[in-house]
């Protein structure tokens, strides 16, 4: 029986990347947004033009004064061209294993929940594993979303009301949702309390796209 965090040796007698079992820390989403920028040469005008945000807005990002939404951080996903979890996935070597214990998996907090990416750090992605955690109310906007691929969502804790082409269906803990992700959908926690649930992203794009489409906003 292999010992958790020993060296794993494949069929071919070759050595794997330890798992990991890493302590989730702070995330600087303010320095990874000014790092993506400048590594694309734009200013904070130019990306101010491109987002439709604010450069106040973006000011405040990069200088750790303001916390941005997840839906800010898709409009900046959208303009600088990288998945939403570019911006809270530690700069770590990638790696064919990844292991993270309960709370420890790089999340970003904000002001009406939080988005843990469960699949930072692994080598080749061609899934985004997401656990989303709703403060009540809180939701994607008022807007659908729509992009390529499927998606795939199972309720935790609470009650998150799923909006899929016209119809809602409510995931309690252990009630689940597959459908197409080019039908137009939204979503929002309808309960009393915080609601929690496993959402896995399967584009037919490149990995991120779709996740750069999903926000996180305080309801109606």
């Amino acid at each position: 029986m292999t010992r958790i965090g020993s060296p794993l040796i494949d069929a071919r007698g070759l050595h794997m990347p330890e798992q990991r079992d890493t302590t989730a820390e702070p995330i600087d989403v303010g320095g990874r947004l000014r790092a993506l920028r400048e590594a694309r040469r734009l200013s904070i005008k130019a990306l101010a033009e491109r987002s439709g945000l604010a450069v106040n807005t973006l000011s405040l990002i990069e200088h750790g004064r303001s916390s941005p939404s997840v839906s800010t951080l898709q409009q900046l996903a959208v303009a600088l061209q990288v998945p939403i979890s570019a911006f809270f996935e530690p700069a770590t070597p990638r790696s064919r294993i990844i292991y993270h214990r309960a709370g420890q998996a790089p999340a970003t907090p904000f002001p009406h929940g939080a988005l843990a990416d469960l699949g930072a750090g692994i080598a080749r992605r061609s899934i985004e594993p997401l656990v989303l955690t709703l403060d009540p109310e809180a939701g994607s906007g008022p807007e659908p979303i729509v992009h390529t691929g499927q998606e795939f969502v199972y309720g935790l804790e609470g009650c998150i009301a799923y909006h899929v082409a016209g119809q809602e269906f409510r995931l309690e803990a252990g009630d689940s949702l597959l459908f197409e992700a080019t039908l137009p959908h939204r979503w929002q926690n309808s309960g009393p309390s915080r609601a929690v649930a496993l959402l896995v992203l399967c584009p037919y794009e490149p990995p991120g796209s779709a996740a750069a489409q999903h926000s996180l906003e305080t309801g109606p």
